[in-house]
């Protein structure tokens, strides 16, 4: 048994095989935004600038449930990670890709984290910073 938990021999593999033997991917949608860039939530105000990025849906259950049911995303799409503003303060935010769309306003978001990952902003998005 190989330790690899991305194996199909793996005890901890997740068993997705169809009745003709083959392996049954869930369909996850590809990325639309990047690290670096300025979105706005399509239903709420505010807008953030995405630090990281999860495939699927890989936060807690009691935080999804949380959502209204009618509002609820799928969970078999990216979710973003980013430093919000909105015109009462800043905070971060995770947020669905279905939820999100480009920033129109083409301006910096004000939220402390912002500097001490990305460098200047500049044609309408962020860069991350270079360590040396």
């Amino acid at each position: 048994m190989s330790n690899n938990p991305f194996r199909s021999d793996s005890a901890d593999a997740p068993q997705n095989v169809a009745s003709s033997g083959a392996v049954v991917m869930p369909r996850i949608s590809r990325a639309r935004y990047a690290i670096g860039d300025v979105v706005r939530h399509r239903i709420f105000d505010f807008r953030g600038v995405v630090f990281d990025i999860d495939p699927v849906f890989a936060n807690s259950d009691d935080w999804y449930e949380s959502i209204p049911e009618e509002l609820r995303p799928a969970k078999d799409q990216p979710f973003y990670h980013l430093f919000a503003e909105n015109a009462e303060n800043s905070y971060i935010a995770y947020v669905s890709q279905q939820n999100l769309v480009s920033d129109e306003d083409g301006g910096p978001v004000d939220h402390p984290a912002v500097p001490q990952l990305f460098g200047p902003f500049s044609d309408g998005r962020y860069r991350l910073r270079t360590m040396h």
